[in-house]
């Protein structure tokens, strides 16, 4: 069957479900008229209160979702007057129709309350044909019961159709609920995704900025205190030159500051674009660094054992880039013209980095932060199941110390390490 001839049985399935008490209407309806038009075509006619007994049978199947086992009971007792009164010439098939009460008990009604009613339906119509003698003489070929057993066999088909559907539509019900569930669920952690992604663009983007943006402020000042006011005289040559060197190092910091904005930006396009490879803790990637904290007046003393084969991972690499450079900012800020030496080292397994600085100069003036670098280097190391230690040293300065794990549990004697 294809697709487009599924779908009409399907959209009419549909639209029976979405009006149950129609559907009911409609079968309790249908079959009690199919009844009377069956007892009207006998003969001798049947009388008119006959008749009507016979077709009330069926009347109370318009409750049958919301009222099952009264149902059940009321047919039943329908079918044992009907039986003992016989209004009707001729004999009547048994109880069928009860079937159809049985089965709206097995799927509307509970096990508890749907099989003692079952039960009391089948005592009582097997009574009813046996002392009112249905169960005598049957006419060759007749479908009628002519026995419990008959009986117990038509009702235990309609109660498993019946209990079957029920099973089915519980589970039907159970899937729609894991759906709507996982649904939820998938909706949660693509919100959750989208906020960790953008806190991991903003601490990435707070990196980048206040590092090059320190930069420019302490240039700036460099460059305002070495200018000279007025027209320069032949002595002044030397710190007007400098002057222009320092506003030349500000253009480029600033470029520098932009162009990684950008590459950070674009992160958030959804345009295929060509990215800048992430920065990591090689020659080329350090010297920017370090040349922006020297021009500030810095001075850098490198050293690292990272090697071609060490086979550190990507990722602890751009960790410990933005590290260094968060560390070097706080020097330049908080520090201004000191001593700031920078140790790295590592293999596959971990990656420790250490950052000290000299204590300040007298009379240095320290550019406020808002505390998010540290932040930042905390989640950061903590990324990595790692261990930080910041703090000032004896002489007065102060000294970042990073280590991080290739692997999800660290080693428990380094735990212990300050």
């Amino acid at each position: 069957m294809t697709a487009a001839t599924d779908a009409a049985p399907r959209a009419v399935r549909q639209w029976m479900a979405d009006r149950p008490r129609l559907t009911d209407v409609a079968l309790g309806g249908g079959v009690t008229l199919l009844d009377v038009t069956t007892v009207l075509d006998r003969s001798p006619a049947p009388g008119a209160w006959g008749v009507v007994l016979w077709g009330t049978q069926t009347v109370p199947l318009l409750w049958r979702r919301t009222r099952p086992c009264a149902v059940l009971a009321a047919m039943t007792a329908l079918y044992a007057v009907f039986q003992a009164l016989s209004p009707i010439p001729g004999r009547i098939p048994g109880p069928f129709l009860l079937m159809i009460g049985v089965y709206g008990v097995a799927r509307y009604a509970t096990a508890s309350a749907g099989l003692p009613a079952t039960v009391l339906c089948l005592a009582s119509t097997s009574c009813a044909d046996a002392l009112t003698g249905h169960w005598q003489s049957p006419r060759p070929g007749s479908l009628e019961p002519i026995s419990t057993t008959t009986f117990v066999f038509f009702f235990t088909l309609a109660w498993i159709l019946g209990y079957g559907r029920r099973r089915i539509d519980a589970d039907a019900a159970r899937l729609r609920d894991l759906n709507r569930r996982l649904r939820a669920e998938q909706e949660r952690n693509a919100r959750q995704a989208v906020l960790t992604e953008r806190a991991r663009i903003a601490r990435d983007l707070h990196d980048v900025v206040a590092h090059h943006v320190s930069a420019i402020a302490l240039l700036a000042r460099a460059a305002e205190e070495g200018t000279p006011d007025g027209v320069p005289c032949a002595g002044q040559a030397a710190a007007v030159a400098e002057a222009r060197k320092s506003v030349g190092l500000i253009a480029r910091t600033a470029d520098t500051a932009l162009v990684e904005m950008r590459r950070l930006l674009g992160l958030l396009s959804f345009r295929e674009q060509e990215l800048a490879p992430e920065p990591s803790l090689s020659p080329d990637h350090l010297e920017p660094l370090i040349g922006a904290a020297t021009a500030a007046g810095c001075r850098v003393t490198y050293v690292s054992d990272l090697g071609a084969g060490t086979g550190v991972s990507t990722g602890l690499l751009v960790s410990g880039y933005r590290i260094v450079q968060e560390a070097l900012t706080n020097a330049v800020k908080h520090a201004g013209p000191v001593g700031v030496r920078v140790f790295v080292r590592g293999d596959g397994t971990h990656l420790t980095i250490e950052v000290e600085n000299d204590p300040a100069p007298p009379g240095h003036r320290a550019v406020p932060g808002s505390g998010r670098g540290l932040v930042g280097m905390r989640e950061r190391v903590a990324a990595f199941d790692g261990i930080l230690r910041t703090g000032p040293r004896e002489d007065g300065g102060w000294r970042v110390r990073a280590v991080m794990f290739a692997r999800a549990s660290r080693p428990a004697e380094e735990s212990q390490k300050p």
